[in-house]
């Protein structure tokens, strides 16, 4: 005797595409924000000691999303030839120095149970262009007053309190 198929009704084949399309829809969200959100193994508020005598360069600023919940990345220069955004922990592990793209910068690194942070920053003052002046004042804010610092091997992030996040790729230390 031959079997009989179950018979599906059609509500349930109506209900099962918005699921799959939700699914689909939220799979492809996660992999475009992939270089945003760190992966399960990174470190966040790693011990400063853990970046002692280290260089680090910004290679993407994503802006905080928008109304329609885009993440836009702001134009940021990179390169030794554009004068990029640098971090350089010290050896020491009590100091940080820096390129801000126009001027240099060094701070203080405060450490506590939850992290640490930049205290004391001081830049010098040239004058540049104003697209690179307001980028050094937008980056400044940042490194004083961002939410969290997370690590995950090359890669450190910054994120901000205003939901803007600083990607930064160690470079090789210089002797300077």
């Amino acid at each position: 005797m031959p079997r009989k198929m179950p018979h599906l009704h059609p509500t349930n084949q109506v209900l099962k595409r918005p699921f799959l399309a939700f699914f689909l829809l939220c799979l492809g969200f996660l992999g475009g924000c992939a270089n945003v959100i760190p992966p399960c193994g990174a470190k966040i508020s790693p011990p400063s000691s853990e970046l002692r005598n280290t260089r680090w360069e910004l290679t993407r600023w994503n802006l905080p999303p928008n109304n329609k919940g885009e993440v836009r990345a702001r134009q940021i220069p990179q390169g030794e030839a554009s004068n990029p955004i640098q971090i350089v922990f010290d050896a020491n592990g009590h100091r940080v120095s820096g390129s801000t793209s126009c001027n240099r910068f060094t701070a203080e690194l405060d450490e506590d149970s939850r992290g640490f942070s930049f205290s004391k920053i001081a830049s010098t003052k040239m004058a540049c262009t104003p697209q690179r002046m307001e980028l050094e004042n937008d980056f400044l804010y940042q490194l004083n007053d961002y939410r969290s610092i997370i690590r995950n091997g090359d890669q450190l992030l910054m994120v901000g309190n205003d939901r803007e996040v600083l990607s930064f790729t160690q470079r090789q230390p210089t002797n300077k």
